[in-house]
Parts: structure tokens; C-alpha cells; sequence
């Protein structure tokens, strides 16, 4: 290598084996990494460098070598893609082997040595026997730091994963040496390595060998100590490594079945742990080391295990989220499948078990029962149920044993009582565990022919029978949601496991819908069958049952649709269009069908409310309109090419609008008009371009024939309303043949009163291309009408400008400053304006449902409401302090409080110690008019997130006076319960703020509080409660410092 590039070398070598304070870690690692880029670019070969690091590796200087060690080993570890010659492996690896006997310098070593042992290729045999010997004979694990064990426990994981062989001929010294590394870690990061350490081991010597099972014992020993896992410190991130340790100890623990002997007894042992944690713990690993250790390995566990399992189960909570419960399910699952019938004879001789099968007779009303009978029915149930569902065999034999028992107990009835509950119960989860197990396995073909299969054919009569009656003679909801699963469970088994007959289906789903239509007032039992009628009809759909289909279609499907048009006055019309919407979830042809009659009884619905104002009319239309805009639309979204669907129904609508001429005006109407609207927009977004134009075209026909037949004024409210929707949902692709024509009909209906055309007219300068010519003379032309409409309408153009990123924007808000600026009210018409232009703003901040969002297809750049705030801000606080006149002061702080309170958090912190004084200003202004209290509420939650980030804490201290002062006024605010409950919350995080600020405020909002405790509002006197106890820290702070 050339003069400069060794002077070079050198330099970067000194830099980092200089260990004196002058050197900083950053400038070590950045020398390291040129010596490793002059080396992979051939510069200097490995071999020059190591010859003239010579001094620094064999120094008597312990500093400098550890230092020169490291760093040759670290360069090893940056260069590792990079080929090195053998005999240079050779020498190295002899090195870096015989240094793991020098303590002073052992890190070094240690990277050094995993840096070439990782290079599988090159390392001969006789190497890696050389650093496994020196590892055994030098080393001390548990004596070294941290990173120097992880170190260590990193290299032995190298040499069991890339030299078995050679590990493999050390035999017993090795297993010695890693009981030995291991035993007492603490460390978190090191005891994963630890216990995949073990793992490895385990899999690397067969379950024959002698060295392996010589140390079961003494390993399983270190392993069992730390079961189960659990960490003394406080919750954080360690709660994800606790998942990752208790994981790799499990692995550990069926790693080899040679742990069988002591695993199952400590686990055993710890499953009657009074901690959950401990029972949820010992039940995972029971599952996962069952199925590892075989059943040969288990068949002498068999019978602790089941009297732990019992005793589990029946004593842990029934609800859904008890974890003991599901994990000694799952073990009880696994224990079966595993097992060839031991296992489960251990359940069916059980004395517990049959002594409650037995005495099922008592269970008559479960919700009478006492809570540790329903216990055990319940945990009873279960047992079975999984039990049942876990193979054929343990179907077979649990069918065997108590299904003929538990059918004939059902039927011992009297025709005046209701079936027995605990046999329903227990009849009902051994129907579900056969169903689960011939669906769960399509790849398993299962014989129709099985036990449970025949015994169940032969008794489905009986059962269907108590089904029934048990959902027509009680009032219960355990006996009726029992009735009801039992039936859907029944008519659903999958092809020739089915046990009903056709006929017999029939009558089942008769049973259902005669409940739907009379049965309505019984909640609970209603929307169960509606819920069993969708499952029936979903698994039909899906397993393509041929027979079942037309009976389901006929029966529940064709009644269904006809529910819509009857005039039957019993059932509430609400839960006709529920259950009909429910059933067209199945599948695209029930939908298609109940779509055809739900267009329909919406047109016809909405012309006897034109007509004569029905009240009853006009709510059906209400009904089916918001079910078309919450369900089957959002539904036909998922569905390819179905945008047909609603391009009909808003043709339709049109269509009725177009033939009717007379339309009836009350409040109610207009309730319906907005429902009809907000229908109509969705209807529209969700169409093709090509579709939205055929609806456009059809509502500009309507419209034009409106205006020149000069039409009853409610009719032309439906229209331009109408019209406006469309509008407001088309694509910015969708061509709109005669732009002018439209905006001047928009800009016509809105100086006519029509808030929605300014809602259009934002969406069509959001959407369609227009130029500026067009811009300014729709800006000149609404301004010369100087009223509160044309204002609105500016707006929404001004927000749908904003949105889409045009320039012409700056233009309006410009218009809107100048006008709070400049002008001074004189007359109530003028303070109207003003106020219309302050709320301009928050039009354009604020995010609206009624038109300009992604559902209605808006043009939307990003960081529009940072780019209005960033210039708007400037001009107005700068303009408020020049103010004399309190009603145009009152204004711009109402505009001001608008763009503060719609922009992100992080842009107000950005400018908080400007803004800061004019935010109290204004919350002090707008307190004084009622008018102002929704602004001034959402002006004080941005204050609330000032006050609790950390970014705000210094504008935060610099202004407490005035912010405690300014809060202390609002906690009295009459107008507003959520004001004063936000300014004693504001007043509690002006607690947390340093001491030597706030103290001396103490007595003033302690005082103010004394008024929050007497609020004749709940939850603002437990804020004052709460404040109240956080100000009274603040002089015990006083103490502490």
C-alpha cells in the first residue's frame, strides 16, 4: 500500500486504540469504518494491517490491547461478505482462540471469534474445535458483564448451529459447559438466548443420547426456575419481552421429551397456583409440551392431568374473556386428539360428570339456579362440547354414553311444562360439537354412518320438539336462545350429516319467520332468529346446498320481500326493513330481489308524502332511505360492476320528482328532504363516470322544466335540493356538458335562500376544471349582493378553492380579511355580515359530513388547513392590537378562534408564544357574548392541548398569570357546562407547571374553585374535586423543594 494510504491507516488505528477522553465514541466508530472501507476496497490488505497493528495486539499495555483487539475484531465483523484467504481464517481464528484466556482484552476476543466462526465456509473443523476447547477451558460465563455473556451465549449458538459435528464429538463436555453458562441468568436479553440455547442442544443429540440424558435432569433444573416468567419491575416495553421469554422457555421445555419426567409435575404443581397468571401459564405449556412429548411420554400423566383440568375449569369464571378456562379447554382438546381413547374414558367414568347428567332434572329454570350450579353446568357443557368436537371417536363414545340419557330426560316433560334446561343445555353443545367437527376439515371425509350421526337421525324428531317448545313456552332467554341454537344448528349440518329431512327444514324455518312477524315485541328472541335466519342462509349460500336453496328462497326470502309492501299495522315497519335488509346480506341474488321492492316502497312512500303530507308515509320513506344509505349501498361497494344498482335508484327518484307536481311543505317534510339528500349523494359518489352523467342530465331536465313551468315553491325546493346533491357527489372527471348553465343556476339558488347550493358550489370549483376568468366573475358576481348568502357562498367556493390547492383562493381571503379589517359596523345588517364573514373562516377549516370530503369524491390536497392558517394568521394578530372598536375586535377574534381551533395542534405549538395572549384575549372577548359559546368552547380545548404537551411548557410558564386569571373567569362561564368543566381542567394541568410560577395564584383558584364544588352540574364538581386535591400538592411541592 502506498505512503499516504499507511500514514492514512495508521491515523484512523491510533484514533481508535486511543482511550483517553479526548476521543469521542462517534469519532471512534467513524475510523473504524474508513479502515473497513480501505480494506473491503482493496487499499490494504488484512494481512498489512494486522502487521502493522502488531503492537497494539500484543502490548503488556492491558488497555491498548483490549483496544487494538477490538478493533481488529470489530473490522473483522464490518468485512464479513468480504472472501479471506484460509490460511489468514487459520491464523486469525488461532488468535482470537487462544485470547479468550486474556480476561482484559476477552471482548475483543469474543466478537473476533464469532465474527469467523459465522463464516460457515471457511472454518475448518479443527478451528472450530480450537475455540470450542479454549471457550471450555477459559471462561466463566456467569461471572462476566451483560454484553460479555450475551457475547458468549451468541458464540455457543454458533457452534451448535454451524458445527454440529464438532460439538457432536465433545459429547457430555459440552452439555456440562452450557449448564454451566447458563445457570443463573437474569439478564432478559441473555435468558432468550439461553433458553433457545437449550432448545438447540436438545435437538442436536438424539433422545438415545447419553450425554443429553445423563443432564436432563440438571438442565430441566436451571429451566424450571424461571417458570413462570415474570418480572419484578415496573410494566413498559418489558411486557412484550415477557411474551418473548415465556415463549422460548416453552419451546425449551418440549424441546426434548427426556423433560417429560420433572416438566409435568412442576407444571402440574404450578397450575394450582393461586396467582392466574401462573394457571394460564402452566396450561399453555401443558398444550404445547402434550403434543411434543407424545402420548407414550403422557399416558402416565393422564389422570393428574384430567383432575387438574376439572378442577380448572370448574372453579375458573365463566365469562368470555376467563383465560384459565379457554387454556384448559385447548389442553383438553389436545389431550384428546393426541390420545386413542384413554383420555377420554378418564371424562366419561367421571363421578362429577355423571352425577350432574344424572341430576339434570333439577336444572328446571337456569336463571333460578344458584350461581355454583349454573357453574358447573356451564364448565360441564363446555367439557363435552370440546370434548366432542375434538375427533370422531370421542363423539362417538360421549354420544354413546349420555346422548340417549339426555334426550329421554327432555322428553319425561309434561305437556304443561317446559323441557328440562340442563338437558336442553347440554343437548344443544353436543349438537354444536358435531356440527364443528364434519365442517372444520374439508380434507377429512368423514362417514355418515358414525355413532353420533345415527343416533342423532333417530332422536332429531324429540329434539326438535323441545326446541320448539322451549322458545314458545318461555319467557326466558336461556331457555329461548337455546331453542333457537339448537334449531339453527339443526338446520345447517352440512349434506348427508344433515339429520332433518326437507319437510322437516321447512317447518324449522316456518318456526323462524312466523316469530319475525309475530313475535317482534321479545327483543332478545327476535334478533336471535334474524341473526339464525342470515347464518342458515350464508351457509347454504356457501356450501351450495341444491335442496335446501329454493325451500329457503320460497320460505323466508319471497316472505321477506312481501313484508315491505304488506300493510300489516302489527309489526314495526323499522324492523321489516331490518330484517329484509339482513337477509339481503347473504348473497347478490336475495339483495337484487329486495333492492327491486325496497326502490319500489321508497318511490311509493315518498309520493303519498308529496301528496298529502302522511305523516306515516313520510316516516317508512325515512326508514328506507337511511337503511339504502347505511346498508345496502356500502355493501354494493364490495360488489364488482354493481353501480347500476344505485344509478337506478337516483333515476328513479328523478323519474317520481319529474311525474308529481303537487308536494306537501311541513317540518316533517323537511326532515325527509335531508334524509332524501344525504341518499342521493351517496347514491351518486359511488357511481361511474358515465352513470353520473346520465343522473346529471336527467336532474338539469327536471330542473330546466321547473324553471320555465314556474312550479309550487315545494316542489322547487325538492329539486334544486336534489340537484344540488348531485352536484356536490360528482367525480372531478365526470363531464358536465354546460358548466355555465350550472353555475349560474347554483349561483341563482343560492342568493334564493338554498344553503346546499353553496355546499355545490364549493364541490364544483373543488372539482371541475375552471379557469380564472370564471372564478372572478362568479367572486364579482356574488359580491355585489353584500348579504349573509352570497358571503356563505363565497365560503364554500373559498374552501373548495383551499382544498384542491388553487391560487385564486388568496384572492377570497383576502376579501374576507379586508372586509373585518376595514369596515365598521353601523347598523345590525352590517354586524350580520361581519359575523358571516368571521364564520367564513371556519367554514373553510372545519371539516364537513354534508358535502367536500373523500366519501363525495372531493379534490383534497394535503396540509390545507397549515397553508390558510399560515396566512391568515399573521394578518389578523397583527390587526387586533390596532383595534379600538369592541364589536370588529369581537369579529376577528371570532375568525381568529376559528382557524385556531380547526388547525392541527402541532401548527398552533409551532406559533404558541404569539398566539398564546391573543387566544386569552379572545376567550375573554367572546365570553361576553352567548352567541359565541360553541367557538369559544372549541377555542379553549386548543388552549387545553397547549397546556398538556410537553412543546407548549415553556410559552406555558412564561404566560401562567394571565392564563390562570383568564381560566379562573371561565370557571363561572353560565352559558356552557362543557366550558367550565374544560376551565377547571385547564386549571388542573396549571398545577403541574413549575412551582415558583404558580404558587403565588394559589389562593385565587382556590377561590374560583369554591364556585366550580356548588356547580349545579355532576361531573364539573368532581373536575373541581379533582383540581382542588391537584392545587393542594402544590404547596406539599413547596416542602419537597
Amino acid at each position: 500500500m502506498g505512503d499516504s494510504t499507511t500514514i492514512n491507516c495508521v491515523k484512523h488505528i491510533e484514533t481508535y486504540v486511543d482511550s483517553s477522553s479526548s476521543k469521542s465514541p462517534a469519532e471512534q466508530d467513524a475510523s473504524l469504518d474508513a479502515i473497513a472501507k480501505l480494506v473491503m476496497n482493496d487499499m490494504i490488505t488484512l494481512e498489512s494491517l494486522v502487521r502493522e497493528m502488531g503492537m497494539y495486539l500484543t502490548t503488556t499495555d492491558n488497555i491498548i490491547r483490549a483496544r487494538g483487539i477490538l478493533l481488529l475484531a470489530e473490522l473483522l465483523t464490518r468485512i464479513s461478505s468480504k472472501p479471506l484467504e484460509n490460511a489468514t481464517i487459520h491464523s486469525l481464528i488461532g488468535f482470537f482462540a487462544e485470547r479468550l484466556s486474556d480476561w482484559r482484552a476477552l471482548r475483543g476476543a469474543l466478537v473476533g471469534c464469532l465474527a469467523l466462526m459465522r463464516r460457515k465456509g471457511d472454518i475448518s473443523s479443527s478451528d472450530a474445535t480450537a475455540v470450542a476447547q479454549s471457550f471450555m477451558q477459559n471462561l466463566q460465563v456467569q461471572s462476566l458483564g451483560q454484553h460479555d455473556r450475551k457475547l458468549c451465549f451468541e458464540l455457543l449458538e454458533c457452534l451448535i448451529d454451524c458445527y454440529p459435528n464438532t460439538v457432536m464429538t465433545m459429547e457430555d463436555d459440552f452439555v456440562y459447559v452450557i449448564c454451566e453458562a447458563i445457570d443463573g441468568e437474569k439478564d432478559p436479553q441473555c435468558l432468550l438466548l439461553t433458553f433457545h440455547l437449550v432448545e438447540m442442544l436438545s435437538h442436536l443429540y438424539p433422545d438415545s443420547s447419553n450425554s443429553l440424558t445423563s443432564y436432563a435432569e440438571d438442565l430441566f433444573n436451571i429451566l424450571g426456575s424461571y417458570f413462570p416468567i415474570h418480572f419484578t419491575h415496573p410494566k413498559g416495553e418489558d411486557d412484550v419481552k415477557r411474551e418473548e421469554l415465556s415463549r422460548a422457555l416453552m419451546l425449551a421445555f418440549a424441546s426434548t421429551p427426556l423433560f417429560e419426567p420433572f416438566s409435568i409435575p412442576l407444571l402440574l404443581e404450578k397450575l394450582s397456583s393461586s396467582l392466574p397468571s401462573s394457571k394460564v401459564e402452566s396450561l399453555k405449556y401443558l398444550s404445547y409440551c402434550t403434543l411434543k412429548y407424545g402420548p407414550h411420554r403422557m399416558l402416565q400423566h393422564l389422570e393428574s392431568l384430567w383432575s387438574s383440568l376439572k378442577e380448572a375449569i370448574f372453579t375458573s369464571d365463566q365469562s368470555n374473556s376467563n383465560k384459565i378456562a379457554s387454556e384448559a379447554l385447548v389442553l383438553l382438546q389436545n389431550l384428546i386428539q393426541q390420545d386413542n381413547g384413554v383420555f377420554v374414558n378418564l371424562i366419561l367414568k367421571d363421578a362429577d360428570i355423571n352425577l350432574t347428567l344424572n341430576s339434570l332434572s333439577n336444572y328446571n329454570n337456569h336463571d333460578d339456579s344458584p350461581m355454583p350450579d349454573q357453574q358447573r353446568l356451564n364448565s360441564i357443557g363446555q367439557i363435552l362440547h370440546v370434548s366432542s368436537a375434538a375427533s370422531m371417536a370421542s363423539c362417538n363414545a360421549i354420544f354413546q354414553s349420555f346422548f340417549s340419557g339426555l334426550v329421554n330426560g327432555l322428553e319425561k316433560d309434561y305437556a304443561s311444562e317446559k323441557p328440562k334446561f340442563g338437558c336442553l343445555y347440554i343437548c344443544v353443545e353436543l349438537l354444536a360439537a358435531c356440527r364443528i367437527l364434519v365442517m372444520k376439515n374439508d380434507e377429512v371425509s368423514y362417514n355418515e354412518n358414525e355413532t353420533w350421526c345415527i343416533m342423532l337421525h333417530s332422536f332429531c324428531d324429540s329434539l326438535i320438539s323441545s326446541f320448539v317448545k322451549s322458545i314458545k313456552e318461555s319467557n326466558e332467554d336461556s331457555y329461548t336462545q337455546s331453542g333457537v341454537r339448537g334449531l339453527k344448528i339443526l338446520a345447517s349440518f352440512p349434506g348427508s350429516f344433515s339429520p332433518v329431512s326437507k319437510s322437516t327444514f321447512e317447518n324449522i324455518l316456518r318456526e323462524f319467520i312466523s316469530i319475525i312477524i309475530l313475535k317482534f315485541n321479545n327483543t332478545s328472541l327476535w334478533s336471535s332468529i334474524l341473526d339464525s335466519l342470515t347464518e342458515i342462509g350464508s351457509f347454504i349460500e356457501k356450501s351450495q346446498d341444491s335442496e335446501k336453496m329454493p325451500s329457503f328462497d320460497a320460505i323466508i326470502v319471497d316472505k321477506m320481500v312481501d313484508l315491505l309492501s304488506s300493510d300489516d299495522s302489527t309489526m314495526p315497519f323499522s324492523l321489516k326493513v331490518k330484517s329484509v335488509s339482513e337477509i339481503g346480506l347473504i348473497n347478490l341474488k336475495y339483495m337484487m330481489k329486495i333492492v327491486q321492492e325496497l326502490n319500489k316502497t321508497i318511490i311509493t312512500s315518498l309520493h303519498k308524502s308529496w301528496i298529502d303530507g302522511d305523516s306515516k308515509s313520510v316516516e317508512h320513506a325515512m326508514i328506507l332511505l337511511e337503511c339504502y344509505d347505511d346498508k345496502i349501498l356500502p355493501w354494493f361497494q364490495n360488489i364488482k360492476d354493481s353501480d347500476d344498482v344505485a344509478t337506478n335508484f337516483a333515476l328513479k327518484i328523478w323519474d317520481e320528482i319529474e311525474d308529481n307536481t303537487l308536494f306537501y311543505d311541513t317540518l316533517v317534510e323537511k326532515k325527509l328532504l335531508e334524509t332524501t339528500m344525504n341518499t342521493m349523494k351517496h347514491a351518486v359518489a359511488t357511481c361511474s363516470e358515465e352513470n353520473q352523467t346520465k343522473i346529471l342530465e336527467k336532474s338539469f331536465k327536471v330542473n330546466e322544466s321547473n324553471l320555465v313551468n314556474k312550479v309550487s315553491q315545494p316542489r322547487n325546493k325538492w329539486i334544486i335540493s336534489l340537484f344540488n346533491s348531485v352536484i356536490i357527489a360528482l367525480h372531478p372527471k365526470t363531464n358536465i356538458k354546460n358548466p355555465k348553465k350550472t353555475l349560474e343556476t347554483l349561483i341563482e339558488s343560492l342568493t334564493n335562500g338554498h344553503t346546499s347550493s353553496a355546499h355545490a358550489l364549493g364541490s364544483f370549483f373543488n372539482k371541475i376544471p375552471s379557469n380564472e376568468a370564471i372564478i372572478d366573475n362568479t367572486f364579482s358576481h356574488l359580491i355585489k349582493f353584500s348579504n349573509v348568502n352570497a358571503i356563505i357562498g363565497l365560503s364554500w367556493m373559498g374552501k373548495g378553492l383551499l382544498m384542491r390547492g388553487h391560487e385564486k383562493v388568496k384572492d377570497l381571503i383576502k376579501f374576507f380579511l379586508d372586509f373585518l379589517i376595514l369596515n365598521s359596523p353601523q347598523d345590525q345588517e352590517m354586524v350580520d355580515l361581519m359575523r358571516s364573514v368571521a364564520d367564513s373562516f371556519g367554514i373553510m377549516m372545519s371539516d364537513s359530513e354534508f358535502c367536500l370530503n373523500k366519501r363525495l369524491n372531493s379534490v383534497i390536497k394535503p396540509l390545507y388547513k397549515q397553508r390558510l392558517f399560515s396566512i391568515v394568521m399573521p394578518i389578523l394578530s397583527s390587526s387586533i392590537v390596532k383595534l379600538d372598536s369592541p364589536v370588529t375586535r369581537s369579529m376577528q377574534h371570532r375568525a381568529l378562534a376559528h382557524v385556531i381551533s380547526n388547525a392541527p395542534l402541532s401548527a398552533v405549538l409551532g406559533e404558541a408564544k404569539k398566539l398564546i395572549p391573543l387566544m386569552l384575549d379572545g376567550l375573554t372577548i367572546l365570553s361576553e357574548d352567548v352567541e359565541n359559546r360553541d367557538i369559544l368552547y372549541n377555542l379553549l380545548l386548543v388552549l387545553s392541548g397547549i397546556l398538556t404537551n410537553k412543546n407548549g411548557e415553556e410559552v406555558i410558564v412564561e404566560n401562567a398569570y394571565i392564563i390562570i386569571r383568564c381560566i379562573n373567569k371561565l370557571v363561572a362561564y353560565p352559558h356552557m357546562m362543557l366550558v367550565r368543566e374544560t376551565a377547571v381542567q385547564c386549571l388542573t394541568a396549571m398545577s403541574e407547571v413549575s412551582y415558583a410560577r404558580v404558587y403565588p395564584f394559589r389562593p385565587e383558584v382556590l377561590q374560583a374553585l369554591s364556585r366550580a364544588l356548588d356547580d349545579p352540574k355532576r361531573s364539573v364538581r368532581q373536575e373541581a374535586v379533582r383540581c382542588r386535591q391537584a392545587w393542594a400538592s402544590v404547596s406539599s411541592r413547596s416542602l419537597h423543594i
